[in-house]
């Protein structure tokens, strides 16, 4: 459960990061304003949530089948 939440927590703060790059709110690298970058970073966002979802749906299906 840990490394689902390590995960989608990494892939939350570098999707947030190349979003920002893509749509041009973070400047300085060659990502800057590029399209490319806004998707991807979309997607990363998109998988992250999903990878934490999925990290507390398994804690509390074991925390359920721990008070059986």
């Amino acid at each position: 459960m840990r490394v689902l939440f390590a995960l989608g927590g990494v892939f939350l703060v570098v999707g947030v990061i190349w979003l920002g790059q893509g749509v041009g709110l973070i400047g300085g690298s060659f990502m800057t304003g590029e399209t490319v970058w806004t998707v991807i970073g979309g997607a990363c966002i998109l998988v992250g949530a999903y990878l934490v979802r999925v990290g507390f749906r398994w804690r509390q299906a074991a925390s359920l089948d721990e008070e059986e």
